[in-house]
């Protein structure tokens, strides 16, 4: 409504105002939060619509509305109520965010004095809510352009905010790419400061000076949350998920200390396994906090994954994957940190080939080697937590790492294969699924292989294969199926079957196993793996996908047309597909009709297609006009026959064909495409629905609320 001016001025001329202003501070966020927002979209309809000079920072300048909001604003703000305060600068949060129109920095300039009063103040409810105001602002053209006053408050803020409360501005600044130096450096002291406690908290005086100049910088507010158990691994596990973020960024504005910042990372990774021995009296206290600290261990490694992405940090590699090695063979590590552990040594070693420190080959194998030892003793692990993580882990691996020779001898000498087929048969079916994945990558790798042993073990392609079909036909649990057909159809891009004969009664026998299926995104599978068949077969026959009528209108077109479209038959791709159009689920149904659409177009010249739509009397066209009113009546899949039932036969080429050319593929597509509330979520049917609560609130409330 708060489009329209008559609906603004309705709500301003009937008290309306006043009941969102109470619904602010409504116990339920989700109303609290709807409310602000209204007030939001008001006071914007307002200033842009209605007003027709400049405005000032006069209340006569502002229009009628607006002025009853602002006032509003301002009110709150000088109440002195904590909750009204907050309930203002969340509001002010959302309109800086929202708006970028010059008028807000007139507004800004209104309420900007009694806003920097909060920095001095001691409410930590609301100083808290400064941190979100300016990082909106920060982002404003309005505001991040202009020299002077904002920038120096947001310095203030950053001096005079708690490091917790700091540390979400800081990261915001830090990720902009417009912002003055001195804000950035003062952003940067923020966020390092923590880590810099860290180094020194473990180090001598001598031995690492730290990552901050202790001139511009006083670490004492630091040290007394990090030498405090309640506020230690709060700190720590929010500053480096904020460098956490900050790393994951492709283009980083700022330089960050790459190799401290390794440092720092391994250095709590050592905490909190108590392998370090402190030589601080500060560092004693943090070691006897972090010791086992799980929430710490999964931000650093977190962190430390992220940094993987950055050069430079050469210098301490060496620590990095001892640490990272006492992690994953500790019995003490919990499922979950390994699980963190595997994921950053993933992206470590993935690194090797480029790290100057680790050109040398025998380096390269024994690091290799130490993992792999480590990974044959997890995957044998009674935790089915462990197990499931060491195969992502390999999956992860293989990914990044095959191409590499160190790689794939270490790997192939390794018990590492033969354990992970093993666990096709696990008890639990998330590791069956990772363990699928994990063999169908290691196809990847063995299929190049000679059919010879190779370091002692057998590779079979025919045998993996074997085993993974009879997965997806007998496995109960839909985990597993998923991940084979998953699987099947990376195989089928990759080209890891072996002439294009085998592929066709690959792909034929995958998709009759897969119609059966119970489980929908097991036959949505079956349907992408279909597509890859189909798209793979068009180029090989020269066909385009989505050919012009005078390409496809050639002799030599045809010739490749008819082909294609009998291999599709022999393959009983069709029966799969109208059959799909049926089913259950609707996106089943809507990737079938996609694929049908481009299979028309590849092989349907136009002007076959109008000798189709003539040709109702042909004989192998009796049973398209019943296949035409069951797809229009949305028949189930099971009332669906497959066998040439009613006269169709999705084995002849001329039938399907005909069916491409005669049933209409664009009405069902519309048909599918359409939300199965798209009646009720009318505008006539809300503002019934609307009127129907009327006089009968309790009855209705949960579903008008």
């Amino acid at each position: 409504m708060m489009h329209h001016q008559p609906a603004l001025h309705f709500l301003c001329n009937s008290e309306g105002l006043d009941v969102i202003f109470t619904l602010q501070g409504d116990p339920s966020l989700f109303v609290a939060s709807a409310a602000s927002q209204l007030l939001v979209h008001m006071l914007t309809l307002s200033v842009e619509s209605e007003s027709t000079t400049p405005l000032s920072e006069k209340d006569c300048d502002w229009p009628a509305c607006a002025q009853m909001i602002i006032k509003h604003i301002e009110d709150s703000l000088q109440s002195g109520s904590a909750s009204r305060i907050n309930q203002s600068l969340k509001l002010l949060t959302s309109l800086f965010g929202s708006c970028r129109a010059t008028w807000t920095e007139v507004l800004w300039l209104r309420i900007a004095k009694q806003v920097e009063s909060f920095l001095t103040e001691d409410s930590v409810q609301t100083r808290h809510m400064l941190a979100d105001l300016l990082l909106n602002m920060s982002r404003s053209p309005v505001f991040c352009d202009t020299e002077g006053s904002f920038w120096a408050l947001v310095t203030s803020a950053l001096e005079h905010l708690s490091p917790v409360q700091a540390g979400p501005l800081a990261v915001g600044i830090l990720s902009l790419h417009k912002c003055p130096q001195d804000v950035r450096i003062q952003a940067m002291t923020v966020l390092l400061q923590p880590m810099d406690c860290i180094l020194r908290a473990a180090s001598q005086p001598l031995e690492y000076a730290g990552l901050l100049d202790e001139s511009v910088s006083d670490p004492s507010t630091v040290e007394s949350l990090l030498s405090s158990k309640s506020s230690c691994a709060s700190l720590l596990c929010q500053t480096l998920a904020h460098l956490e973020k900050l790393l994951s960024l492709i283009h980083l504005p700022v330089d960050l200390p790459y190799t401290a910042l390794l440092r720092s990372f391994v250095t709590i990774l050592q905490f909190c396994s108590g392998l370090l021995i402190p030589a601080t009296s500060l560092g004693s206290k943090i070691s006897q906090i972090l010791i086992g600290c799980g929430r710490v261990q999964k931000s650093a490694l977190d962190a430390l994954a992220a940094l993987s992405e950055r050069k430079g940090c050469d210098t301490v590699i060496g620590s990095l994957f001892d640490i990272l090695l006492v992690y994953l063979e500790s019995p003490n590590t919990s499922p979950t940190v390994l699980k963190k552990s595997f994921q950053a040594m993933s992206k470590w070693l993935a690194r090797l080939p480029e790290m100057s420190c680790f050109n040398n080959q025998w380096q390269t194998e024994k690091i290799l080697q130490d993992v792999f030892l480590v990974l044959q003793k997890r995957l044998c692990s009674p935790c089915w937590e462990v197990r499931d993580s060491s195969l992502e882990f390999l999956t992860s691996l293989i990914k990044s790492m095959r191409d590499q020779d160190e790689f794939k001898e270490s790997l192939l000498s390794s018990e590492v294969p033969k354990l992970t087929e093993n666990l096709l048969e696990d008890p639990e079916s998330y590791v069956r699924a990772s363990a699928v994945t994990a063999v169908g990558h290691l196809t990847f790798i063995t299929y190049s292989l000679p059919e010879t042993p190779v370091a002692g073990n057998q590779y079979n392609k025919e045998d993996t294969t074997a085993k993974l079909q009879d997965i997806l036909s007998t496995d109960p649990e839909s985990f597993p199926r998923r991940a084979v057909i998953s699987i099947f159809t990376k195989w089928l891009k990759q080209g890891c079957t072996d002439q294009a004969e085998d592929t066709e009664k690959f792909v034929s026998r995958v998709i009759q196993t897969v119609e059966r299926d119970l489980d929908w995104e097991v036959r949505i599978g079956g349907l992408e793996l279909v597509e890859v068949f189909c798209v793979q077969t068009l180029c090989r026959a020269g066909l385009p996908k989505y050919p012009s009528a005078a390409a496809s209108s050639t002799v030599t077109s045809s010739i490749q047309q008819n082909e294609s479209l009998q291999i599709f038959c022999r393959a009983k791709l069709f029966r799969f597909l109208f059959w799909s159009l049926c089913d259950y689920d609707k996106p089943v149904g809507q990737k079938a009709c996609d694929i049908l659409l481009v299979l028309r177009a590849s092989l349907s010249p136009s002007g076959l297609l109008k000798d189709c739509q003539g040709a109702g009397d042909v004989s192998v066209g009796h049973g398209i006009p019943w296949l035409q009113r069951t797809l229009r009546q949305g028949s189930l899949a099971q009332d669906f026959p497959t066998d040439g039932g009613n006269g169709v036969d999705f084995e002849d080429p001329e039938s399907m064909m005909l069916a491409l050319g005669t049933i209409d593929l664009e009405e069902l597509h519309d048909e599918l495409n359409k939300s199965s509330d798209h009646i009720e979520k009318s505008p006539q049917s809300l503002l019934e629905d609307i009127l129907a609560t009327v006089g009968t609130i309790d009855e209705n409330e949960a579903d008008c609320y």
